[in-house]
């Protein structure tokens, strides 16, 4: 009479097991850093590629108008309104633009995060405009044009009077959720800037190009070159700087 043996199945010992949950941990620990820093360079080309686009909006409309978006353009204005919406009809060639298109699209930057309650259908903004330079609202360095006190509006900047278009900022990375690029909303925000592009910023320029200037070069850097930057003469003005 034969005796049937039992065959075996080959199994894992728990010995084995706990190994290999060791290399799969030593695996992920040294992986996801990487993708991480992968899926943060993924965001910031996004956010180059969308400057790159608002860029070209600026030289549509500037094409067309001879001018550049101000801050706000009166109801009889050839461009009224805000200037994020003389922008997206402008350049963009947007007729009736959607009620928050500020909110996606090429405005909207994948790395921005908001923390805090905002106002009832109020979205943060992700990119400003330099509208102010080193001025103020009632007198601008920058793009926004001059003020009119009554009505509320801004005479928008001819085309001539930005001295030098290559070196000129036009957009940049909002810190704020606010629609203005300025130079000292960095402080209040440098947390939330930092962890936004690895401690850069992205800037579109008035003829177009991209950069991406170190925080502390474009927001703390008292230089010529970092401070001629934010206005349309070119000049420095280092006597607007806050105390």
């Amino acid at each position: 009479m034969k005796v049937q043996r039992l065959k075996v199945q080959p199994a894992f010992t728990l010995v084995e097991l706990l190994v290999v949950i060791v290399i799969i941990g030593i695996l992920a620990a040294i992986l996801l850093p990487v993708i991480s820093q992968s899926k943060k360079r993924a965001q910031q080309i996004q956010c180059v590629n969308n400057l790159r686009q608002l860029g070209l909006g600026i030289q549509n409309f500037v094409a067309d108008n001879h001018t550049y978006p101000s801050i706000f353009g009166g109801t009889n204005s050839d461009n009224p309104g805000i200037w994020i919406t003389q922008l997206e009809r402008g350049g963009f060639d947007i007729s009736k633009p959607k009620r928050k298109f500020f909110a996606e699209g090429v405005w909207r930057c994948p790395s921005a995060r908001w923390t805090g309650n905002w106002p009832t259908n109020t979205l943060p903004a992700c990119y400003g405009y330099n509208a102010y330079g080193l001025g103020s609202l009632t007198n601008s360095l920058g793009l926004g044009g001059r003020y009119i006190p009554s009505p509320f509006s801004f005479a928008p900047l001819s085309e001539s009077e930005v001295a030098n278009p290559s070196d000129m900022m036009a957009m940049g990375d909002g810190f704020s959720g606010g629609i203005f690029f300025v130079r000292s909303t960095f402080i209040a925000n440098s947390k939330r800037a930092y962890s936004r592009h690895q401690g850069k910023a992205n800037v579109a320029f008035c003829d177009g190009h991209v950069e991406s200037p170190a925080l502390q070069f474009l927001f703390a850097d008292s230089s010529d070159a970092a401070l001629s930057r934010w206005n349309r003469d070119h000049q420095p003005h280092r006597e607007r700087l806050v105390p």
